[in-house]
């Protein structure tokens, strides 16, 4: 009797808290569960992904130096400093020796070279924080692109017009393939490399940039092994 008596008083309360047209929820409930995690993965990947943590990298270094002033308004040659960039996979970080071979000269005194002098005078270099970093499993040679006619401007932007350098590119795979699909937009003489203000697509006509691509041994492919070694 107890028994009848407590689902007796219970039904009355569990259908005011669960009303008949609460059942058309339970559907909705399923879908969303089901959807929910594909969303998250999403959202986490995309999150995760180098376009949203590293275009826009903008490090704070050691001494302030303005490419702006330095390649722009002075018209410095990116080789001055980054001397490697035709000859090795890598693009070499200027000595202090560089730096000072003006500096000697020119604001002998000013504040913001107090760490360039230090470094000239004691032989221990700067620790630069380098902006553009590829993961280890990633092979890039710059000679290899710089010689054959990619400009500075398509991986960095235009630095000649940079206080600060920043990241301008994601250099995910994904970018990096886009150009190696298609590279007849993206090559210039390779006397023209540095010239942030050039422009390819402009200055030489379609069938000129195709005729430079094949003259250059440039073949669009998408090989693993490219990158991957």
């Amino acid at each position: 009797m107890l028994r009848f008596s407590l689902i007796g008083t219970l039904l009355p309360v569990s259908r005011f808290l669960f009303p008949r047209w609460s059942n058309a929820f339970l559907p909705l409930v399923i879908i969303l569960g089901a959807i929910a995690p594909l969303y998250v993965g999403l959202f986490v990947a995309y999150g995760f992904s180098p376009k949203t943590l590293e275009a826009g990298y903008m490090p704070t270094q050691p001494v302030p130096y303005s490419h702006a002033i330095h390649a722009g308004k002075l018209g410095m040659d990116c080789r001055y400093c980054h001397t490697s960039v035709e000859n090795a996979s890598f693009a070499a970080v200027p000595a202090t020796q560089t730096c000072m071979n003006c500096h000697t000269q020119i604001h002998r005194e000013s504040p913001k070279l107090e760490k360039v002098r230090s470094s000239y005078e004691t032989g221990m270099p700067i620790e630069w924080i380098k902006v553009h970093k590829l993961a280890d499993y990633t092979y890039f040679n710059h000679s290899a692109h710089v010689v054959r006619g990619v400009g500075c401007v398509e991986c960095h932007g235009r630095i000649d017009q940079m206080e600060v350098v920043y990241r301008v590119a994601p250099l995910s795979m994904g970018w990096c393939l886009e150009c190696h699909r298609n590279p007849t937009d993206r090559i210039r003489p390779p006397s023209m490399v540095t010239q942030m203000a050039w422009d390819q697509n402009k200055e030489m006509t379609q069938a000129q940039r195709v005729e430079l691509q094949n003259l250059n041994n440039i073949h669009p492919n998408s090989n693993c092994s490219t990158c991957h070694r």
